[in-house]
């Protein structure tokens, strides 16, 4: 006998009202592949969302957001991410040397493209404060200029 409770299921719009998007961007999300659809579903039958569906989409949002990805960048970084959890699988299979070997090489250029996400991203907000100092000691020296 099963003591694992039934896992919860969950309508669009309210996914979409626990995360704070609108369901357009989820099915929008879904059409790029970042969410994952249940191909089970019939047309016209309602979307249902685990909790784990969730938890993604929430982390979606928040690297969007964190990093001002942009979609394209945004399916990046989850491919890549993707295709590390499928590392790890076969790693905890407990392969041979040989084959962790090939595991760890497969994996470096996965966290590389995403380093490079990052760390683009970390280039432009240095930029950006960088002038808004300049704007800052400016504005600083007039206003001492003006006293």
């Amino acid at each position: 006998m099963s003591t694992q409770a039934p896992e919860r299921s969950y309508r669009i719009g309210d996914v979409a009202e626990r995360v704070g998007v609108t369901t357009r961007t989820i099915r929008y999300y879904e059409e790029l592949g970042l969410l994952g659809t249940d191909s089970a579903r019939t047309k016209g039958a309602h979307r249902l969302y685990s909790d784990a569906d969730i938890a993604r989409l929430e982390e979606l949002i928040r690297l969007r957001d964190l990093l001002g990805l942009t979609l394209e960048e945004l399916v990046e970084l989850a491919e890549a991410e993707e295709a590390r959890a499928a590392l790890r699988g076969r790693w905890e299979e407990n392969p041979s040397d040989e084959e962790r070997l090939r595991i760890v090489e497969e994996a470096i250029p996965h966290v590389e493209r995403q380093l490079a996400l990052v760390r683009s991203r970390q280039e432009t907000l240095a930029e950006f404060a960088g002038e808004l100092e300049t704007k800052l000691r400016r504005l600083r020296r007039r206003r001492r200029d003006l006293t």
